[in-house]
């Protein structure tokens, strides 16, 4: 619902937007392109992809309609060395992008790629993804990684404001290990006590390492938000660099 409404998450996400140097081009990392193997979106009107259910029809009528960049999507295949990337003209946009670039870049005007999330693949290979597209920064083109720090939809609770003490406990641990650029403790979140309740499933959580894997010794991060609601999602924001 953060895609079609107006709150203190959304809010940041629009005032990041505004406040970067416009990218000529966006990679998104997604939780919801999690699949075989390692692939990236080439189709030159990546379509919007309603990827979800039982929500509000108003929901299901927004589009995204950014273009694509095939001829940068190959670039990034190459980059990636000996790895066998697929050029995929089949998926698109899906909401773990779309929602947040709506706010971001609401006119839809700046090309827009996704990387699929290899679910064979343990999370130092996604790390080692990250580090081998640092070279798209110095071209101008924004790495966005989509998903939660805590994400259990099981133990969500709608009547709870703000989140679980385990919850809030894993978030505030990430939050120092992005800080001090604690790869060990990022790339093991389950070495944490409460690692396993709050992340049950990796695919939430992997984008994070993209993002964090781009910093220079150099780079500041910044929490653009922070909250968590329904007990066991975390919304934290960060921006790296």
């Amino acid at each position: 619902m953060n895609a079609i409404e107006s709150n203190r998450y959304t809010d940041a996400w629009g005032a990041l937007g505004g406040a970067l140097a416009r990218p000529r081009a966006i990679l998104a990392v997604s939780a919801h392109w999690y699949v075989r193997g390692v692939a990236i979106t080439s189709n030159e009107r990546p379509r919007t992809i309603h990827d979800f259910y039982g929500f509000p029809r108003d929901l299901y009528r927004a589009r995204y309609d950014a273009p694509g960049d095939p001829a940068l999507a190959e670039r990034i295949a190459g980059m990636l060395g000996t790895l066998d990337v697929a050029l995929d003209e089949s998926w698109g946009l899906d909401h773990g992008t779309w929602s947040v670039l709506a706010h971001m870049y609401p006119d839809a005007d700046i090309p827009v790629l996704q990387l699929a999330l290899d679910a064979t693949r343990a999370p130092e290979f996604h790390w080692a993804i990250g580090a081998a597209l640092a070279p798209l920064r110095d071209d101008g083109v924004l790495v966005l990684g989509s998903g939660n720090l805590v994400h259990n939809l099981g133990l969500m609770d709608g009547g709870v404001a703000g989140g679980f003490d385990w919850a809030q406990r894993f978030d505030e641990h990430v939050r120092r290990a992005i800080e001090a650029g604690d790869r060990d403790a990022l790339v093991h979140p389950h070495a944490h006590a409460d690692g396993a309740l709050a992340v049950p499933t990796p695919e939430h959580y992997l984008p994070l390492l993209y993002a964090c894997a781009l910093r220079t010794r150099k780079d500041p991060v910044t929490t653009i938000v922070d909250g968590l609601d329904v007990g066991s999602i975390s919304m934290r924001s960060v921006l790296v660099g």
